[in-house]
């Protein structure tokens, strides 16, 4: 089992968020339970390029201080939506052997979608605990409705678990 915390930045952590406080709450716990637990906790950081603002270099492109790695963690830079399009990362996870990776962080309907459906092609046991992806109002639906449009009806029983915090943090006490 592995964690994989993507695009928690601190350019679009804040109160725009979908249940920004409990997002929080719930990444960092289970990033904790990890780290207590022994199970890698990994980083992605998206990078829009030079001059966007969102790249390297500048404050909104650093992962937010409340999940931020420690120095033994590994973060890896991605410029498209779903972290496997690194290759460095694709090539890590191939060679760790892991079969579960817990899916957390931003954009639900961008990011998280996309590294969701690519684990699952990968042959990757995902999951998805309660409240740890969350996103921000779009031009189609409110960021409520694209939430729970992904966690209760896209992924489910087709791409990944989505199982509360609780129970995420039992199957990683439990191995």
């Amino acid at each position: 089992m592995i964690v994989l915390s993507i695009d928690i930045q601190k350019g679009i952590t804040d109160n725009r968020l979908y249940a920004c406080e409990s997002f929080i709450r719930n990444v960092t716990r289970i990033i904790s339970v990890a780290r207590q637990n022994n199970i890698e906790v990994i980083h992605v950081k998206h990078d829009d390029g030079p001059g966007s603002g969102f790249s390297d270099g500048d404050e909104a492109f650093e992962i937010d201080d409340r999940v931020a790695p420690h120095p033994d963690e590994k973060v890896f830079v991605k410029n498209i939506n779903s972290c496997f399009g690194n290759r460095e990362l694709t090539e890590y996870l191939k060679d760790k052997e892991e079969g579960t990776l817990v899916i957390v962080g931003l954009m639900t309907n961008y990011c998280i979608d996309a590294s969701v459906k690519s684990a699952f092609e990968r042959g990757y046991k995902v999951i998805i605990p309660e409240l740890t992806n969350s996103t921000f109002d779009n031009d189609y639906m409110n960021r409520e409705r694209t939430y729970k449009y992904y966690n209760d009806m896209m992924w489910p029983e087709r791409f990944a678990q989505c199982i509360s915090v609780e129970e995420t943090i039992a199957l990683m006490e439990s191995r």
